[in-house]
């Protein structure tokens, strides 16, 4: 079985020097807390998106939403699920513009196909390795609420505002994901 982890980060203001100096201007301080941040965003990112072509530029277009953001943090929750949620809403954009351009793309030039090799990269990160590849397996609205669900702990009901759809899609997604997942690790 593999679980899903995202790093823990303790970042409250009344507890983080740099959290508190990024929110008055310091560059020095915001450019710390990204770089802390950054495994724990790259890594939702790649569970919450099919193959790792965009990871990084997604993963940097939340970076910056969140330094962006950084001012209108209250502090009300953990500053990590605030950061989480950021990088859910800008991967989902941005996946959703990636693939409108595809279909515009596909529209405009039917024969052009890419293919992509099949053979895996051998390296240290073989428990993510194999996440992926399960993650892989599942349609992109499973993957995602199976992510929201088990890698940021979010309830059926939170996931179903995040994504903007009825708890019941939302629940059932969930169910489907898991039983799929059940049987490819069975095989």
């Amino acid at each position: 079985m593999i679980v899903m982890a995202l790093p823990d980060l303790d970042v409250r203001p009344q507890r983080d020097p740099d959290l508190a100096a990024a929110q008055a201007g310091d560059r020095a301080a915001a450019g710390r807390l990204l770089r802390r941040l950054l495994p724990r965003v790259r890594n939702l990112v790649r569970y919450l998106v099919r193959g790792d072509a965009d990871v990084d530029d997604m993963a940097q277009q939340s970076l910056i939403a969140i330094l962006q953001g950084l001012p209108t943090y209250r502090g009300d929750g953990s500053f990590e699920g605030w950061a989480d949620r950021i990088t859910v809403r800008e991967t989902l954009r941005y996946a959703k513009r990636r693939r409108l351009l595809a279909q515009r793309r596909d529209e405009m030039a039917p024969t052009l196909r890419v293919v992509r090799g099949e053979g895996a990269r051998p390296d240290a990160y073989l428990d993510r390795r194999e996440l992926a590849r399960l993650l892989d397996t599942l349609p992109d609205d499973q993957r995602q609420t199976l992510v929201l669900h088990h890698a940021l702990g979010m309830s059926v009901p939170e996931i179903a505002a995040t994504l903007e759809i009825p708890f019941d899609t939302a629940k059932s997604r969930l169910r489907l994901a898991m039983k799929k997942l059940r049987t490819e690790d069975r095989s």
